[in-house]
């Protein structure tokens, strides 16, 4: 016999892969896998979750907990991603009525406290709340208190398949208590609330009932229990489910010490099994069979069994349909395997993409940075030397104009001119004063600057008493105490006018002096009637010439380093004129 039930087996095995119709279940599995497959490609976290989420439930209202678990889990962990509590908060409670159903208890119940603490509505915190108080209360009475209080909220949102598990909780406690007649209508009436909407669920709480039943060895409640679930819709419709419920009232009969009824039962089970092409309830009606033959000792009818159920083997598994869900069932969860594969090799490329890219961003800025530091520090340092440079050609004084000075003074004394030394003397320190104090500084008060120029004029005047007079007009709208201007920029301008023109004429000249303002610009303007620059080349020696190209190539540098570093755009013109030379220096204010 061991030798036949092999090659039923492998026969079976083979021809699998001709079979091609689908139950409900599979169907949609199978089309979830279709979306679930959409939702990856589309990087659509939310609706792969829902595909996940709805795989669970189909695998749990078909009673297979441990797979709706695995996919329950799935779903679970992208929603806590997505943050999205209300559906973080159903499938959690499904997953834990998932292991709840496995016996996982302490899983079941941390899954239940956590739901409870999501809290997206009030119904669910206290339904969950409940669950995980009746996993974690040893007393009955504890238990039966979460359970009514889940009564009464189930009913209230009219929620039947929670209703129906309640009452057959309830039930568990009555038998704990040893309240029999409490725990057969709890059953009963779980099973009365499930018939309509959840008939697998319906069909466990049938057989707990006869389980409880036959427990207690009341072997008629039990048969009469069995026989009222073969009279239902949704058994007579589902042949398995038929054959199914045929062995459960079997076993009632065997276990009743009644073989003969049972022998009935099993053999028409297996008929149709046969007929509807249920390969494996036909297989185990044949195993059963065979038992009750051998405790009998009838070999023959055994044997007739076997012969029969071979002969028409082939035409059974033509007609089977379960083995082709279970093959197609473990071919899409291979597609599903093979789906997070990819996806989990897609996600470590772009995790690797993006350490590369977020690396090679990092370089960039940080040789940004360093690029940026080295450019502010060059700038600081040539800013720095910039100034250095202006400081070092503000403190200039043409060497020429103070040794020229201190002349000035020999002669009023070798001369015995004593007033007249006295008087350049004081004007002299006077002006040399002015000048160290505002060295520091690269712009100073237009009136400090206004002061030195008169002084260093008054000082010259005294010199060349007889060769130049000279006035200085200042526009009445500049502000002579808040507007800043450069210090000592036009003195050698003035010093060019006094030394290399008007000294060389032969009468009295002239040199005028003014501060005009024209919007934001300042303008400078310096007229004299010198013998020109022209002519004055002529007249002074190679020495001369050496100096006084420093003192207008220092004052010209200077300037570049005023519009460099303040953006004053200062703009100096130097020409001929009809009569000596025109100086014009403009600067925005």
């Amino acid at each position: 016999m061991n030798l036949v039930r092999f090659f039923v087996l492998v026969f079976m095995m083979i021809s699998v892969n001709n079979l091609y119709s689908q139950s409900k279940e599979t169907q949609e599995v199978v089309a979830e896998t279709s979306k679930l497959k959409k939702a990856v490609e589309t990087k659509n976290e939310s609706a792969e979750a829902e595909s996940y989420y709805n795989i669970g439930e189909t695998f749990f209202n078909d009673r297979n907990f441990s797979k709706s678990e695995e996919y329950f889990i799935k779903s679970k962990n992208i929603y806590e991603k997505l943050n999205d509590k209300q559906n973080l908060e159903k499938v959690i409670r499904k997953l834990a009525q998932s292991q709840e159903n496995q016996n996982k208890l302490k899983s079941a119940q941390s899954n239940y406290q956590k739901a409870s603490k999501i809290g997206y509505s009030k119904s669910k915190r206290s339904l969950n709340a409940n669950d995980a108080s009746r996993l974690s209360s040893p007393v009955p009475e504890n238990k039966a208190e979460a359970i009514q209080s889940n009564i009464q909220i189930s009913e209230k949102e009219n929620n039947k398949q929670d209703l129906a598990a309640s009452y057959s909780q309830m039930a568990d406690v009555n038998i704990e208590n040893k309240n029999i007649p409490q725990a057969e209508e709890n059953l009963n009436t779980a099973y009365q609330i499930s018939k309509e909407q959840a008939p697998q669920q319906a069909l466990a709480i049938n057989q707990k009932l006869t389980n409880f039943y036959v427990d207690n060895k009341d072997f008629d409640k039990a048969i009469k229990a069995k026989k009222s679930v073969l009279k239902e819709n949704f058994v007579k419709e589902n042949s398995q489910k038929k054959v199914e419920q045929i062995q459960e009232l079997a076993e009632i009969y065997i276990k009743k010490n009644d073989p003969k009824e049972a022998i009935v039962l099993l053999k028409n089970a297996y008929d149709i099994a046969l007929q509807k092409g249920h390969t494996l309830e036909a297989q185990k009606s044949v195993k059963k069979l065979d038992s009750l033959y051998n405790i009998s000792e009838n070999t023959d009818a055994s044997v007739l069994l076997y012969r029969d159920f071979l002969g028409k083997l082939p035409d059974l598994v033509s007609k089977d349909r379960s083995l082709v869900d279970n093959k197609i069932l473990e071919d899409t969860e291979q597609k599903i395997s093979q789906l997070l594969q990819e996806k989990k090799l897609k996600d470590e490329l772009i995790r690797k993409k993006n350490i590369f890219n977020y690396s090679l961003i990092g370089v960039l800025v940080l040789l940004t940075g360093l690029i940026i530091f080295i450019f502010r520090t060059l700038k600081k340092v040539q800013i720095k030397n910039k100034k250095i440079a202006l400081q070092s050609l503000r403190r200039e004084m043409n060497p020429h104009f103070i040794f020229n000075s201190l002349n000035s003074v020999n002669h009023f004394i070798a001369t015995n001119n004593e007033l007249e030394a006295n008087q350049y003397l004081t004007k002299f320190s006077k002006l040399m004063r002015g000048v160290m104090e505002n060295s520091s500084e690269d712009f100073i008060p237009f009136q400090q600057e206004l002061d030195l120029l008169q002084n260093y004029l008054a000082l010259e005047k005294t010199r060349f008493a007889d060769k130049f007079d000279y006035e200085i007009e200042v526009d009445e709208s500049l502000n002579t105490q808040n507007l800043k201007v450069p210090g000592m920029l036009i003195q050698p301008f003035l010093e060019n006018a006094v030394w290399h023109g008007l000294r060389y004429r032969t009468d009295k000249g002239f040199l005028s002096l003014k501060f005009t303002k024209n919007n934001d610009l300042l303008k400078i303007t310096i007229k004299d009637n010198g013998i020109g620059i022209e002519e004055s080349k002529k007249q002074k020696t190679e020495h001369q010439k050496t100096r006084e190209g420093r003192g207008m190539k220092n004052t010209l540098e200077r300037i570049k380093l005023l519009n460099d570093l303040y953006k004053k755009n200062i703009i100096c013109t130097v020409k001929d004129s009809e009569n000596g030379v025109f100086v014009e220096v403009s600067m925005i204010i």
